[in-house]
């Protein structure tokens, strides 16, 4: 592979050894450090790679994976190029050649829009990034950023906080008004900050209409969520408002519509306004200031009550802007002490809640099950030698106050049961003696603690943690790093660390489990559904399937032994369709098209006249598998069938497209069906050739006529 520099890239100097990568065309602008500056300059001339590695190694720091690491993201931005200068101009002659009446400018302004990074360059605060940040490789997540000054500062931090994670964030930053950014530039994701229309909460009360003040903040979010959802099908973060640190009026604030309250019923609406729509969700701004430090965080107390910027602002901007006036400027120890001395404290602050929240939206590194050690982690002690999980009783609760520790741990992980989240147990025990002697007297909290029929599989014996941990990821079919393992044991986590470096291990800090469980956003689906909390009873019943399967004569001795049950379901204007949605959004194997359906689209279709929208609920003698099937047509089209992978094998999607098809011959006797190849759907492809369909043409089959 040969690579040079590109021909529209320049190197500026910005003092402290940093340089600032500007790329003329796209107008990228990337800060690096020296190192980064070296490996940019090493292609000043053509290199070819690997052939010429040994040079770049010898210029600069690091290991091989990072060094090439930062090469390719250097070719990404555009800034190092495979192309000759002539063919870099040739390209980007092409892109401005077609004017069409239409002046050159405005069509490289829209190619720079589609290559943004970046925040407005007034507001950029980033620390150079060096090779290893560079080269870090990781998942690569683009998003856009919608938002004012103090969304827009945020953005190098938000790299930042992203990478710490293993994430490659690319950020292209813009005003709440630029809709049109989200049909122009590829993305994942869009984050939007607070409106301008929070000035507006503290309005006075209209004493006619007595409408609440918040109206216009809620009217603003609704039309740019309904303009944005014209350009993008993306998960939308949008942030509710800070709450206030001062007020007016002090003590005297009564009432709902007292100055703090107004702001709480601001969020209360904006949380029901985002749950009206697909795919959007509400980061909780409110709360991630008020547990880092409101007061440290906000300038409400310094400046206005509804700017809700950063208190560390006049110690971020440059000294050209601190100006003295009329001879006077203030000493600003004091302000630096109150940020503890870190100007961007607010910024990093909510970075770390931003990336929580695409973290948990997105799915990235998703745990799908939590696995614990019993004696030391769910009741102290070891619970065949003191007989009872607790020494527990009300009266005597003074004694043993360090118990509430175990009990909010049960609570933490039955909430994430509810919320999807399998779990599973290892200890070296004797199994008989821990189901005889697990149980709960009257006295006790039940409904806060776990009980054996809680766990989706066991591993209750004497074998090795490591191979039980091991064992149960083979039972489950989840790949290792879906899993999260607690244990009290230093040695016990150290071996499990070592053996199954995949597998993440928890348990130093007792104290500080129960709310990482809680607030780890890996841990947390965007959306929980009746089918995510019975996760558990689907799975364990789907063990026993597999568990006959194994022992049955043969495959079609299996599935009559199965006795399954199917019942498809044209859905009716209004009924819900949040299952449908998540299945169209997860099923990757199974999946026609790979089209995805928010909620809103769904019930338009189920309500059309030329078009439909039906469900497949499937159970058998081991119990329901719940809804597993959808099928969308639209206009004589299926447009989406999508299948649940628990019931793959089992010829369900046969009795389900032949339902579909008998329903629809009145109004359509000819219907039509797609295949859109992916690299995940092969077990769709031959779904029409196996129902009767005709292939028309690549990838288009229809059946009637």
């Amino acid at each position: 592979m040969i690579l040079r520099r590109s021909r529209f890239l320049h190197q500026v100097p910005v003092g402290d050894g940093r340089v600032m990568l500007l790329h003329a065309a796209s107008q990228l602008r990337l800060v690096v450090g020296a190192d980064v500056a070296a490996v940019v300059d090493y292609f000043a001339g053509a290199r070819s790679l690997p052939e010429d590695y040994p040079g770049l190694a010898a210029r600069v720091t690091g290991t091989p994976e990072a060094i090439l690491g930062c090469v390719q993201a250097l070719t990404e931005h555009g800034l190092l190029t495979q192309k000759t200068p002539d063919e870099e101009l040739a390209e980007l002659s092409a892109v401005l050649a077609s004017t069409h009446g239409r002046d050159p400018e405005a069509l490289l302004d829209q190619h720079r829009r589609a290559l943004k990074q970046g925040g407005e360059s007034y507001w950029a605060a980033g620390a150079a990034q060096g090779i290893a940040d560079l080269g870090q490789g990781g998942r690569r997540i683009e998003a856009i950023l919608m938002g004012d000054c103090d969304l827009q500062m945020e953005a190098d931090f938000l790299r930042q906080e992203a990478a710490l994670r293993g994430i490659d964030l690319r950020i292209a930053a813009t005003f709440p008004d630029d809709l049109r950014l989200a049909a122009e530039h590829r993305h994942d994701v869009i984050l939007v900050g607070a409106l301008r229309a929070r000035h507006r909460v503290t309005d006075p009360l209209d004493p006619v209409t007595q409408a609440p003040p918040y109206g216009p903040y809620i009217a603003e979010a609704q039309n740019l969520l309904d303009g944005l959802r014209q350009h993008s099908a993306a998960p939308i973060l949008i942030d509710n408002l800070p709450e206030p640190t001062v007020q007016p009026l002090g003590l005297a604030e009564r009432g709902l519509n007292g100055h703090r309250n107004r702001f709480r019923l601001a969020n209360a609406a904006l949380a029901e306004l985002a749950d009206s729509y697909s795919d959007v969700h509400v980061v909780d701004i409110a709360a991630a200031l008020g547990a880092a430090g409101a007061e440290r965080l906000l300038d409400d107390g310094q400046v206005g009550f509804t700017h809700f910027g950063s208190p560390g602002w006049l110690l971020q901007r440059p000294e050209t802007e601190k100006a003295a006036v009329h001879g006077l400027f203030p000493d600003i120890a004091p302000l630096a002490a109150q940020v503890g001395g870190d100007p961007y404290l607010r910024e990093k602050a909510l970075a770390r809640a931003h990336v929580d929240a695409l973290v948990a939206a997105l799915g990235v590194d998703r745990k799908k099950c939590v696995i614990v050690d019993l004696d030391g982690v769910l009741w102290p002690g070891v619970l065949a030698e003191t007989g009872a999980p607790f020494a527990w009783a009300p009266d005597v609760s003074g004694d043993f106050s360090y118990i509430g520790l175990f009990f909010g741990l049960h609570e933490a992980l039955l909430a994430l049961k509810r919320r999807g989240i399998l779990l599973a147990c290892v200890s070296k025990n004797d199994e008989e003696t821990v189901r005889a002697l697990w149980t709960w007297p009257d006295h006790y909290p039940r409904e806060r603690l776990l009980t054996p029929d809680d766990f989706v599989t066991w591993r209750v014996n004497w074998e090795g943690k490591v191979e039980n941990i091991a064992s149960i990821a083979e039972e489950l079919g989840f790949a290792l790093e879906t899993f999260l393992f607690i244990d009290d044991h230093p040695i016990e986590r150290d071996r499990v660390r070592q053996r199954l470096p995949q597998v993440e291990v928890w348990g130093e800090d007792p104290f500080a489990l129960r709310r990482r469980l809680l607030e780890d956003p890996r841990l947390q689906p965007p959306k929980v559904t009746g089918e995510a909390a019975a996760r558990t009873g689907l799975v364990r019943a789907q063990l026993d399937r597999d568990r006959l399967r194994k022992g049955a004569v043969s495959e079609a001795d299996y599935l009559a032994s199965l006795d399954i049950r199917v019942a498809p379901h044209r859905l009716q204007p209004g009924e819900p369709v949040d299952r449908i949605e998540e299945l169209f959004q997860r099923t990757t194997q199974f999946n026609t098209t790979g089209r995805r359906f928010p909620a809103a689209e769904l019930a338009a279709l189920a309500a059309r006249e030329d078009a439909a929208v039906f469900s497949m609920a499937v159970a058998d003698r081991f119990g329901d598998h719940g809804l597993v099937g959808a099928v969308v047509m639209e206009a004589g089209e299926i447009t989406g069938f999508a299948l649940s992978c628990r019931v793959l094998g089992l010829g369900v999607e046969h009795r389900f497209l032949q339902h579909v098809i008998e329903a629809l011959r009145a109004r359509f006797p000819v219907l039509q069906g797609r295949i859109v190849p992916t690299d995940r759907n092969r077990p769709v492809r031959n779904l029409y050739r196996d129902n009767g369909f005709a292939e028309v043409e690549p990838g288009v089959w229809r059946i009637g006529g």
